[in-house]
């Protein structure tokens, strides 16, 4: 029998495996969630109590410590849903015969708005990938298909960099117009792919060794690109876009894909469909431009609110309406560049099985 303060990991491991093989738990998660319980362990076993019998004051304590420490509320909303799926495992398991989370009620953290790039500064980025560069220069010629492949492939599908660094070299078997992702949890979705970025791809695979089975092949062929390389390149080709890469990673580009595809029309069902969401609510956190679309349909149309032009269209004279150019998204000489829905044909994405 082990002394009170002893530290058994057995619970813990065996837990961990549980969301690796029952949820398809993902190796960053595994990761955050080893980092959670130890924390909370070094808490528990200075209180003489294990992390798997601990009681619900020295979780109550733990959690008002985190408090007192400056934590961020997401932070520790995320240790205490950690702690949540651990004791439920293990009343489910048998192993203690309660919850001890059960009445703990998670920080409150204020929901941000997601940060995304504009319309223009997309446009420049992907132009930085090419021979011609940008205001900050030229990417080095190895970094260029790289670069280009992966800013295309980002924001015409909004993939998680993780699930974009897995990709394999045959994603774009076929006539290449969609890919299959794998995403949270080993969920699996179809996603569209615009004509640049299975140009770009394509070019990509044509200059690499068959020796890989990435697409994006890190320096060592058997493994991909790892998320430090990525951040490299993304820094670099920013700062040849004449951007701030502070302001840039890869989810801002997700989030970017996101706000554009919504201003152009995209419902939240296919985004979220497209995104990989597990629930619409996630979704939502990109209402804030349909909120900015429907004002802009109100100042538009509404008849008092311009009254105005109102009063000069009761002006005109009877007859046949003056003929209208195209929208400005379609004529020439405009400079905004194409939104990924456009980019791929249509004003909104299909529905997906």
């Amino acid at each position: 029998m082990r002394a009170p303060g002893v530290r058994d990991d057995r619970h813990e491991e065996a837990f961990l495996e549980m969301l690796a093989a029952e949820r398809g738990a993902s190796p960053n998660t595994l990761k955050a969630y080893t980092a959670d319980l130890a924390d909370f362990g070094s808490y528990a076993h200075a209180a003489g109590e294990a992390v798997a019998a601990a009681s619900a004051a020295t979780l109550a304590g733990y959690m008002a410590s985190l408090a007192r420490t400056g934590l961020s509320a997401r932070t520790a909303a995320r240790r205490l849903s950690c702690l949540r799926q651990f004791h439920r495992f293990l009343a489910r398991e048998g192993l203690r015969p309660d919850d001890p989370t059960a009445r703990l009620e998670a920080p409150r953290a204020g929901r941000s708005l997601p940060k995304f790039l504009s319309e223009a500064e997309v446009a420049a980025l992907l132009r930085a990938t090419g021979s011609a560069g940008g205001p900050g220069g030229v990417l080095p010629e190895r970094r260029q298909k790289v670069a280009a492949a992966a800013l295309e492939i980002l924001y015409a599908t909004g993939l998680r960099i993780s699930e974009m660094l897995n990709l394999g070299r045959d994603a774009l078997a076929g006539d290449g117009q969609v890919l299959l992702v794998r995403g949270k949890g080993g969920r699996e979705r179809i996603v569209p792919l615009s004509a640049e970025a299975r140009s770009a791809a394509s070019e990509l695979v044509a200059s690499r060794p068959a020796s890989s089975r990435f697409l994006f092949a890190g320096r060592d062929p058997a493994r991909p690109l790892t998320r430090q390389g990525f951040d490299l390149i993304l820094r670099e080709t920013a700062l040849v876009a004449g951007l701030d890469p502070g302001r840039l990673s890869p989810h801002v580009l997700r989030h970017s894909f996101a706000s554009h595809m919504l201003a152009h029309g995209a419902d939240l069902r296919s985004l979220q469909r497209l995104l990989g969401h597990a629930d619409i609510a996630t979704t939502q956190i990109y209402t804030h431009v349909l909120a900015e679309r429907l004002q802009r349909l109100v100042e538009a149309h509404h008849p008092l609110a311009r009254p105005s032009a109102g009063a000069a269209t009761a002006e005109q004279p009877a007859g046949p309406p003056p003929s209208q150019g195209p929208p400005p998204s379609q004529s020439q000489g405009s400079s905004r560049s194409p939104a990924p829905s456009e980019r791929q044909g249509s004003s909104q994405p299909p529905e997906l099985c």
